[in-house]
């Protein structure tokens, strides 16, 4: 018997063929985890003004790529600028957590590789939103 869905679809942004975060305790929690590796060697389309489809049905958002990438520090203000509501993690390095605390302000922060616990606290936080958003 699959799992009853429970919340929205999480977009997980990893580097292209990498990434240690399991897709499968959130997938097993009933969210569906749509993975963005990024468009190869092109710009992102929210920073080329063409939109994207999985951010559009993203009710939650894992990013886990290098801050200190500009391109990825202009994803995460987008994804704040486009959704401020919308639940967030940025997976740092405590040396990010410092340089980068503005762009970080407004999200939470995980400076350690996610466990059980914080994923299932984020799918919680996913469906308190899903279910508590406008119409």
């Amino acid at each position: 018997m699959a799992p009853q869905q429970s919340g929205g679809v999480i977009l997980l942004d990893v580097a292209a063929g990498g990434g240690t975060f399991d897709r499968s305790m959130l997938e097993r929690l009933g969210h569906p985890v749509t993975v963005c590796n990024g468009p190869e060697g092109k710009l992102c389309p929210l920073l080329g003004g063409e939109g994207c489809d999985m951010f559009e049905q993203a009710h939650g958002i894992v990013f886990e790529l290098d801050l200190d990438t500009d391109q990825h520090r202009a994803v995460v203000q987008r994804y704040r600028d486009l959704a401020p509501d919308l639940p967030i993690r940025v997976v740092v390095t405590p040396a990010q957590a410092e340089r980068y605390a503005d762009l970080l302000e407004a999200v939470e922060v995980w400076g350690h590789d996610p466990n059980v616990a914080d994923l299932d606290g984020f799918a919680c936080e996913v469906e308190a939103a899903d279910r508590f958003a406008e119409p």
